[in-house]
Formats: C-alpha cells, structure tokens, sequence
C-alpha cells in the first residue's frame, strides 16, 4: 500500500498522546455525566444550564443554547421546554425585543448548578497537570 505524500507523519509517540488526550477526556465527560445523574439531569440539560448561567445580559437564548452545545434549534427548544417544565428556567420577553424570549435560571437550577459547578472544577483541578503535560506533548 503507498503512502499518500501529503499524509502528516506522526510517531508512535504522537499516537499515545492523542489517544491518553481523548481518554482523558472522556474520563472527565463520564465524572460529569455522572455528577449531573445524581442531581436528576442528563449531561445536555447540566451543560445548557451552565451556558445559561455563563451567558452575558440579555443573551440567553434557545439560538445561544443551540449555538453553545451545538444543537439544531428545534432540539435547543425542546431541551429549553424540559428545563422549563423541571422548574429550572423560566423564560421571559426581552426589554429590547419582545419577540424574542430571554431564558433565566430559577433559584433551583442555580442551587444546583452551583454544587455541579464546585465538583467540577475540583476535577478540572485535578485533571489540570496530566492535561498540561498531555497538551505540552500534542504541541512538540
């Protein structure tokens, strides 16, 4: 079999390192999927309500929820209808166009986005010198 020129060449190193990156976050994927279980959410309704939290005045949307997870807008809303009917969001027209419907956390969401929050970034901290020796070794 030839050996198309314009394939990058990588070593086997390379190969680890790739692989022990993916693994790595894979590992964090699951900590969080369990994390989020235990609070009575799916992974994507965790993920949505940090996006919501995390957006700036006036910029939570279902079009900025389906532009942060990368969802299709009709998935953004049903993902914003179950938060909604959970009693962790509560949707209200903006100032500025009423047309468009800005999202809010409720105090439960926030209570609980609050505990997800702290474990998380616990594990990030945790994580923080393997995934810097794993990115060191990905930009060599």
């Amino acid at each position: 079999m030839s050996r198309n020129m314009a394939e990058p060449i990588l070593s086997d190193a390379d190969y680890v390192t790739l692989a022990d990156f993916r693994y790595t976050l894979r590992q964090f994927m699951a900590f969080s999927e369990g994390k989020a279980a235990a609070q009575g959410l799916t992974a994507q309704q965790h993920q949505a309500l940090l996006a919501i939290r995390a957006a700036g005045p006036d910029k939570a949307t279902v079009g900025y929820v389906a532009e942060r997870l990368i969802l299709k807008p009709h998935s953004a809303t049903g993902l914003v209808d179950r938060l909604e009917t959970l009693g962790l969001l509560v949707r209200r027209h903006s100032l500025v166009d009423r047309r468009q419907a800005l999202l809010e956390l409720t105090d439960k969401a926030r209570t609980i986005l609050a505990q997800l929050s702290a474990t998380h970034r616990e594990e990030i901290k945790r994580l923080r010198p393997l995934l810097t020796e794993l990115l060191t070794r990905a930009g060599d």
